[in-house]
């Protein structure tokens, strides 16, 4: 089954710690959407020329950016063109990321009626301070009312974002941040440390002193913490940065970690299928002269065995699934599965990962490490 993601680069405010592809201009709107709908019907054979059908579509996904900023007139008209040449509905998990501020009762009531079937609500925290050091465009209060007004309009199957680390988040305002999200019994939770990025206003206002630096000590316990509370209210914790009631993770997620194709459309939108990465280029202006030529405005990347090897290692670790070690001996051979088990053993001493049923798991405490311990592994080292 094929996935779909689709990057829409318009905000109305412009986060501090984003490092996303975006714009608080609209004026090329309606360019991008006349672009995307092209860039569909220049990628239509992107998983193969069909000889059964139309491929079936297992997740669509608009991100952004902002994708609520659109008008659900325009969201059809991108389902009208993807129905052309791919086959999707009630059964593929279609979800729109949203900012509270966009999900009044007439926005959802539009969207109960598109094909949309999945919401990812960006509400990042219920506390005010921390929307503030963010600058996040919505309140406390925008935040609730949200979430009140989707499940009053039948969006049972949600997902909520939420940040710690925050300088202005101590513990007891992360936990009931986590606790107003298990209350509303919301099935999916994507949680992130806040990261500081070079170049967001973010890094250059804590350069300058203007705004307090974020602290790893501080992120590391709340991450520890957020682990402790989502297992006790009885979500799995199945991606480093998600949690899920049972049988109600993300298809979206699990096609990145698992390695299965995706078709990447929109400015900065990235596509894979095994052994290939393509990007598009992460500039509205240019992702349009080029469309609008004819052209597919992306680089591409053919990806070397070692490479897949990495990039295996580095995915599957993220999940509770782990590492396969069968898998590495089918695809690289025995000798790096136990160059592999080697590699590893350091870290299942200090207490980072575990060998459990012939796969590579990481605990609580290596999720922490992650990369880290990836790199540890790679083909390289």
């Amino acid at each position: 089954m094929a996935g779909i993601y689709i990057h829409v680069p318009f905000c109305r405010q412009a986060c501090h710690y984003c490092n996303f592809h975006f714009s608080v201009s609209r004026k090329h709107t309606d360019r991008y959407l006349e672009c995307l709908l092209r860039e569909i019907d220049m990628q239509r054979n992107f998983f193969g020329e069909p000889s059964g059908g139309k491929p079936n579509l297992d997740s669509l996904y608009f991100g952004g950016g902002t994708p609520s900023i659109l008008e659900v007139g325009a969201l059809n008209k991108v389902f009208e063109k993807l129905s052309d040449y791919f086959s999707f509905g009630s059964q593929t998990e279609i979800t729109l990321e949203a900012n509270p501020d966009d999900l009044d009762r007439e926005k959802l009531q539009a969207l109960k009626q598109s094909p949309v079937n999945r919401l990812s609500i960006g509400i990042q925290s219920f506390h005010a301070p921390d929307l503030a050091y963010m600058n996040r465009i919505h309140d406390p209060a925008q935040a609730a009312r949200a979430i009140d007004n989707a499940l009053a309009a039948g969006f049972g199957n949600l997902t909520v974002d939420l940040i710690y680390g925050t300088p202005t988040m101590d513990d007891h305002v992360w936990k009931n941040n986590l606790q107003k999200f298990i209350d509303y019994q919301i099935p999916h939770l994507s949680a992130y440390a806040l990261t500081v990025e070079p170049k967001t206003p973010l890094a250059v206002k804590i350069r300058r002193g203007q705004m307090p630096p974020v602290e790893e000590e501080r992120t590391a316990l709340q991450f520890e913490l957020m682990v402790e509370v989502m297992d006790r209210a009885g979500y799995a914790h199945y991606e480093v940065s998600n949690f899920a009631r049972s049988g109600q993770f993300s298809r979206h997620n699990l096609s990145y970690w698992t390695g299965k194709s995706y078709l990447g459309l929109g400015p900065s939108a990235h596509s894979f299928r095994p052994g290939q990465r393509w990007w598009n280029v992460s500039n509205t202006g240019q992702y349009i002269a080029s469309v609008s030529e004819g052209v597919l405005p992306c680089e591409t990347e053919i990806l070397t065995s070692a490479q897949q090897f990495d990039e295996y290692v580095m995915t599957s670790l993220r999940t509770m699934w782990g590492c396969a070690l069968d898998k590495v001996e089918k695809n690289w051979g025995r000798a790096r599965r136990e160059m592999l088990v080697k590699q590893s053993a350091g870290h299942i001493r200090m207490g980072w990962m575990v060998e459990t049923a012939g796969h590579l798991v990481l605990t609580p405490k290596g999720m922490l490490f992650a990369d880290r311990v990836a790199s540890d592994l790679f083909w390289g080292k």
